[in-house]
């Protein structure tokens, strides 16, 4: 007899992430199809401080620029799209970005409903989905590390602290804005609050703190033999915050894996962090997580909204 097994259609579905550029690509079966796309065009800044590109873009341009990347990314393969997941910085729920500090332009603005409205222009009819962009990197993350069937849990380090976690679950989950200290002089929070991770951890949170040294300075102070006192106290800080946020999230949804990722992560002293998670994680049964530092990669984002929103069409 014949076989008459049937292979499976392959999944399309196009993911874009925007960070400090947009970042736009075809993802076919989880796996990015083709070159990305991104706008501006032209290499990015290592510092996400120095281009403002997109902050200065009022939100109607900007949902264009989306709309055009959906379309020249899809082209030829409109009819094929089975979703389009959109990630970006800030606090998106039903639809709406509520918050976000980093795209203010994008405060109270129904994305969701502007994009399908726009992409409609397109003749784009595939669901969209909205997300943050921290939760993109969880999704791609385990996708890449093919654990599309387990907890994943992943930390951004860069000028905010991003949290995100795969698979999506409802809830608000600004885990950058974490209370890791009640010290009344840590207001270096770009929200205003006290005692947030961001505040400690978070690239403009360091400017602020050190005038006079650039973050990267202060990590090479604290490194040098007999290092400068302040700057190795500072080190020491930041792994604890880092730490407490992590312990915060391990007591509260259990153990798991944790990745580390941004620009950032190369001040990560990875036996430091280990060091504080297990004077802070004490109960047996909680213990069996696990935390690794991967490098940044707009490419597995890309491929987490699109994953993320094939997800969310597909419930």
């Amino acid at each position: 007899m014949a076989d008459e097994t049937v292979a499976a259609s392959p999944t399309y579905a196009v993911g874009i992430v925007m960070a400090e550029r947009i970042y736009a690509g075809l993802v076919v079966d989880h796996k990015l199809v083709g070159e990305l796309h991104t706008y501006p065009a032209g290499a990015a800044p290592r510092d996400a401080d120095d281009d403002d590109a997109l902050v200065e873009l009022p939100t109607e341009s900007l949902i264009k620029v989306l709309c055009e990347l959906v379309a020249a990314v899809a082209k030829g393969n409109e009819d094929k799209l089975t979703a389009v997941g959109i990630a970006l910085p800030g606090f998106i729920r039903n639809g709406v970005v509520e918050e976000a500090p980093n795209l203010p332009q994008f405060k109270g603005a129904r994305i969701l409903e502007l994009l399908t409205t726009g992409l409609d222009g397109h003749c784009i009819k595939a669901p969209v989905d909205v997300l943050n962009d921290a939760d993109a990197v969880a999704a791609g993350l385990a996708a890449h590390h093919e654990k599309l069937d387990q907890l994943i849990r992943v930390w951004t380090l860069g000028t905010g602290i991003g949290y995100g976690r795969y698979p999506f679950t409802a809830g608000v989950w600004e885990g950058g804005h974490t209370v890791v200290t009640l010290d009344d002089k840590e207001r270096f929070c770009g929200c205003g609050g006290r005692g947030h991770v961001e505040g400690i951890m978070g690239h403009r949170a360091m400017r602020l703190r050190f005038l006079d040294l650039e973050p990267e300075e202060v990590f090479a102070a604290a490194n040098t033999r007999g290092g400068d006192p302040r700057c190795l106290e500072f080190k020491h800080l930041w792994h604890k915050a880092l730490a407490a946020a992590t312990a915060t999230s391990i007591h509260q949804a259990g153990p798991g894996k944790f990745f580390l990722t941004g620009f950032n992560v190369r001040f990560v002293d990875i036996n430091m962090l280990k060091d504080y998670l297990h004077q802070m994680v004490k109960m047996s049964p909680i213990q069996s997580y696990s935390v690794e530092v991967v490098d940044d990669d707009h490419t597995t984002r890309v491929i987490g909204a699109a994953v993320a929103a094939e997800q969310m069409a597909g419930r």
